[in-house]
């Protein structure tokens, strides 16, 4: 089993609180809204925190009607909407393991050409892969539904993703 390491909050330059599963999923249905096909989404954040609710919010935004779940145990799954949607989970791939040997390498081609959008959480594996990604981090806040998210882009941060800690629900911190 891989280590999962999270990463340090301060290495992310935006920040914003949702303070329930419904605010984080409206949250992510305003990231879905910045999808164009292309974007690789990494999730990082510890067990429970929220990643695959925010995965849920964003496909049900991009249409997607079949139920969305956690691909920890089939590592991969996809999803139709406006976009395609490939929701991988790295948390049981261990540091040995060939990441092509479970197709990511056709993935990451078509994500390139622009015809879908990856979302992966527990990335780690994945990151050094992608050149040009959008990573979130999600933490438990002071109540037990409060997350705090921290974004990031590499190698920069697009101005719409940044105006997200602004628009509507949430809120920045």
């Amino acid at each position: 089993m891989a280590e999962h390491r999270i990463p340090d909050p301060a290495g992310f330059g935006v920040r914003l609180r949702t303070t329930s599963p419904d605010d984080t999923r409206a949250l992510a249905a305003r990231a879905a809204d910045l999808l164009r096909g292309g974007e690789t989404l990494l999730l990082h954040g510890p067990l429970g925190a929220g990643k695959t609710c925010f995965v849920q919010g964003l496909c049900t935004a991009l249409g997607v009607v079949d139920e969305v779940t956690s691909p920890t145990f089939t590592l991969a799954n996809r999803y139709e909407g406006r976009l395609v949607v490939h929701h991988l989970d790295f948390y049981r791939i261990g540091p040995e393991a060939d990441l092509a040997d479970i197709g990511v390498d056709a993935l990451l081609d078509e994500i390139d050409a622009g015809e879908a959008v990856l979302v992966a959480e527990w990335p780690q594996r994945l990151a050094p892969l992608v050149k040009r990604r959008l990573e979130l981090l999600v933490l438990p806040g002071a109540t037990p539904e409060e997350r705090i998210w921290h974004l990031r882009g590499v190698p920069e941060l697009p101005a719409p993703w940044a105006a997200l800690a602004s628009a509507g629900g949430g809120g920045a911190c």
